[in-house]
């Protein structure tokens, strides 16, 4: 067995512009918004006919038709039909766990190139039927005479004929991520005035790169979408200021807004990983190499941690294993904007002592993040947050982001539900 393991290299990414949810993607499935971002990253990277090692990807909310959603969306694509496919999923971290597995592979020689991607629409979620009716259709279905099925429709009452949306809150809990992050802000102190700044200035940000023509390379239109719908160029901190808060209000201390949280988005990611000696054979430029990556879970069901803390914990460990400091060792800081409260109190708890010392058994906390390096082409807050393409877009957009820099070293911090995070390293070499 082979025990060397090869550098892996970003060498191209594609987005479509997220768009908020009942909008511009309404009419748009899960299969159609990925597949139209395969081709993207097909043209702009000139894979038309090749077939890759694999392609991973995931939805979040998903239909039963998305059962091989990934597959069918390559079989959709410009991609040779006999690529292989498979989907994962693990909440918001979906995206940068499906770039760690492509990028595992080709590590390891099983793959040489390979397609990490993400999708949702939360304006085309799944439906379910009434628990009640759904149990009475398949009595039905299970009829073997028409006095079985005549009974079995007699059970039916008019409540029963309800649909049940998906439930934004956690199972185990009953409250939303919203509300579990409320109370990660009052634990943290964390401030109206903080969280306003972060949101204004995510949206800065991204216009900014916008601007400057950071993106042209990253997305493609889509269904008349030419920029992230959610983006709000002229965003300050005073505007938002103004808004009422919606989660963690009841006794009066609410800080959470619609405009320092996250819309439900829709959109879709990819990003191509490969060996450099696949890069150099294809003509394709390596724009920084996936280097390290962890994950982590916290109990936030029997011990109370926060919902949205888990990379506070997989941080530390993925920089002792790697050797690298948080403060001094990072050019760039990608922390995925779920809610500007959890970015912040993510960097409260890095530089806390006593949290460092307590949870993490640190000696010395892990040290502060410069705002300079923090999302500097902005956030999810800005562009919107369609769970699955999240991290798709953190990597394109960090690869570029080091490739224009000419060298350096980012960082990505995904947080998700059920108390999960992933992060991982991404470096370019001086040349």
């Amino acid at each position: 067995m082979n025990t060397e393991t090869r550098r892996v290299a970003v060498v191209g990414a594609n987005r479509i512009p997220f768009a908020r949810s009942n909008s511009t993607y309404a009419h748009a499935s899960n299969q159609d918004m990925l597949t139209a971002t395969l081709d993207g990253l097909v043209a702009r990277c000139s894979l038309q006919g090749e077939r890759l090692g694999e392609v991973v990807g995931g939805a979040v909310l998903k239909h039963p038709r998305d059962r091989d959603l990934t597959r069918e969306s390559v079989l959709g694509s410009r991609l040779a039909p006999d690529t292989p496919a498979y989907d994962v999923q693990q909440a918001c971290g979906t995206g940068l766990e499906a770039v760690v597995l492509v990028a595992n592979k080709i590590a390891l020689g099983q793959i040489d190139a390979g397609i990490a991607c993400g999708v949702d629409t939360a304006s085309d979620a799944p439906i379910s039927l009434n628990d009640d009716l759904r149990e009475i259709l398949l009595d039905l279905n299970r009829a073997k005479s028409t006095g079985a099925r005549l009974k079995a429709l007699t059970r039916i009452r008019p409540g029963q004929v309800v649909p049940e949306t998906p439930r934004n809150e956690e199972p185990r809990t009953g409250l939303s991520m919203g509300e579990h992050t409320a109370k990660m802000a009052l634990e943290w102190g964390v401030t109206r005035e903080e969280q306003d700044e972060l949101a204004a200035r995510s949206h800065q940000r991204l216009a900014a790169a916008y601007d400057r023509g950071f993106f042209d390379g990253l997305v493609t239109p889509y269904l008349g979408l030419e920029r992230d719908q959610n983006l709000r160029a002229d965003s300050t901190a005073e505007k938002l200021s103004k808004l009422t808060p919606v989660f963690g209000s009841r006794n009066g201390d609410g800080t959470m807004t619609a405009g320092n949280s996250t819309p439900l988005s829709d959109g879709a990611s990819a990003v191509l990983l490969a060996s450099e000696e696949w890069a150099r054979e294809h003509g394709l430029e390596a724009l920084a190499y996936v280097t390290e990556a962890q994950t982590a879970a916290v109990d936030h069901v029997h011990r109370g941690e926060g919902l949205l803390m888990a990379p506070v914990y997989a941080m530390p460990r993925m920089l002792d294993r790697a050797g690298l400091s948080l403060a001094d060792d990072f050019d760039l800081y990608e922390i995925h904007e779920a809610f500007a409260a959890q970015v912040v109190c993510t960097l409260k708890a890095w530089a806390d002592p006593v949290f460092c010392r307590e949870r993490l058994g640190r000696d010395a906390p892990l040290g502060e993040v410069d705002a300079d390096k923090l999302n500097v082409n902005g956030g999810s807050l800005a562009a919107g947050h369609p769970f699955a393409a999240t991290g798709g877009r953190i990597v394109g957009g960090l690869a570029k982001a080091l490739h224009e820099r000419g060298a350096g070293r980012g960082v990505v911090s995904i947080c998700a539900a059920g108390g999960q995070g992933v992060v991982a390293v991404l470096e370019k070499p001086e040349s």
